[in-house]
């Protein structure tokens, strides 16, 4: 249990209908009924769990603060396994500030970031994989994000836990031969051999799964680039549903990289307008043009637009010798102007093994072929799918990736070093496995973990 007991806002700031303030510790009941004044009733220390209760939490000299719902939530059955307490006030700044403030002056002290969550996790209320799980849900994009984290809160660790029965079984047969020699016999390497293959095998499974799944909590970045005036721009103010960039027939308008997130069928696109490419005196624009190349260079996927007024230019050519063209979408704009330059001959010869997608912005023509050409550049990617529902973090793939070494490494030396080595490899897959959990992490892993988790949380 922790001495503490500890405060913090659990709704963004600013402005809204309610401002909700949480509480957790030992005490934490009784401290609250020192502020809080009930408009009818027992007092607060009486009162059942899970229950709201209306009244007013009152300043030192008993004036008013504000008028309040106040949840209580009784330990071992809270989010935190603690006594909790939720104050729901109003959601303008004075209000929340004052109700905090005189949480603290009870004796309260203000959490730290992820702190609530952390003493789930300490406490025995969740693993920490559904605790950083938490992290997944509130940054979800899309439902499919969503989804995957919401399994892993859940505890949706089945997978990862039948790798741990087999190594588990396989420890228990190592140590029986070391400590029971004349009971059990020799070690039956073929069977150790059988486990590791398969333990392997699963483990390459759920690696492959939390790799394919990445792009619904990462995301993926796309950029459109161009020479200026092609309509990079309002291409993405059409994708966005809304008028993010800036857009006029000047060219070169655009001089630093624009961004912000779409749903591209169920995938979270960062999609990026970048300023055109051209040569240019104006150092301002230098500088967003080298910004430009950058982002071209880092991106997953790249939109390089022409203008089918203009035809194929050599500053087209010039973008196109520094674009790795598997990754490269061509996207034809202005196809409702009478007088085309590009033909179909040209673009076969420029873009030979390249999806070409002829449309127009303005006219919203060719936005939902290039949605799904997207899409299907993405899926394409990443692995098959093979009915696996597993998200996973970097923190989670590394104890993957280093269980599997260390049972490689048994598989390597079996039957060239003894069983007491052989087990060495075996309870170290096991270890790194339980850091997923938790089980096996260190205090500091743990503490720069939550450290990531914003405040209230």
């Amino acid at each position: 249990m922790f001495e503490e007991a500890i405060a913090a806002l659990a709704t963004p700031p600013g402005e809204g209908g309610i401002g909700i303030i949480r509480l957790s510790g030992h005490g934490v009941i009784e401290r609250v009924g020192e502020i809080f004044v009930p408009f009818t009733g027992k007092d607060l220390s009486q009162r059942h769990g899970f229950t709201l209760n209306l009244g007013w939490i009152i300043d030192q000299d008993g004036s008013k603060i504000d008028q309040v719902l106040l949840g209580i939530m009784k330990a071992p059955h809270s989010y935190t396994g603690e006594d909790v307490v939720e104050i729901n006030c109003h959601g303008g700044s004075m209000p929340v500030r004052r109700c905090l403030q005189r949480c603290l002056e009870v004796g309260l002290r203000m959490a730290e970031p992820g702190e609530f969550t952390k003493r789930a996790f300490l406490n025995g209320r969740m693993e920490l994989s559904q605790a950083e799980a938490v992290i997944d849900i509130i940054r979800a994009k899309t439902d499919r994000g969503l989804k995957l984290a919401m399994q892993q809160l859940e505890g949706n660790l089945g997978y990862i836990e039948a790798i741990e029965e087999k190594l588990l079984h396989l420890n228990a047969m190592v140590e029986a031969s070391l400590d029971f020699p004349e009971e059990v016999g020799d070690l039956d390497y073929e069977d150790v051999q059988t486990i590791l293959l398969q333990s392997r095998a699963a483990l390459d499974q759920v690696i492959a799964a939390g790799v394919r799944n990445e792009i619904y909590r990462d995301g993926v970045k796309v950029a459109i680039c161009g020479k200026p005036n092609v309509g990079k721009s309002s291409l993405l103010n059409a994708l966005l549903k809304k008028d993010k960039a800036i857009v006029t027939d000047i060219p070169g308008t655009t001089r630093d990289v624009v961004e912000d997130y779409i749903n591209v069928r169920d995938i979270p696109v960062k999609i990026m307008d970048t300023a055109g490419i051209r040569h240019t005196e104006d150092l301002v624009e230098q500088i967003g043009v080298k910004k430009s190349k950058k982002v071209i260079e880092e991106a997953e996927l790249l939109i390089l637009m022409l203008d089918v007024g203009e035809g194929i230019a050599q500053e087209d050519v010039d973008i196109l010798e520094n674009i790795d063209q598997a990754r490269l979408i061509v996207f034809v704009n202005k196809e409702d102007l009478e007088k085309k330059r590009i033909s179909t001959v040209e673009l076969e010869s420029f873009f030979s093994g390249v999806k070409v997608i002829r449309g127009s912005v303005i006219n919203d023509l060719g936005l939902e072929e290039l949605e799904m050409t997207m899409e299907e550049m993405i899926r394409s990617g990443n692995l098959p799918g093979d009915g696996m529902d597993i998200m996973i973090n970097l923190r989670q793939k590394d104890a993957l990736i280093r269980s599997r070494a260390q049972v490689e490494n048994a598989l390597q030396s079996l039957q060239k070093v003894t069983a007491d080595c052989l087990g060495v490899d075996i309870w170290g897959a096991l270890e790194t496995l339980g850091e997923i959990s938790g089980k096996t992490l260190k205090e500091e892993v743990i503490d720069r973990i939550f450290h990531d988790f914003c405040i209230g949380k």
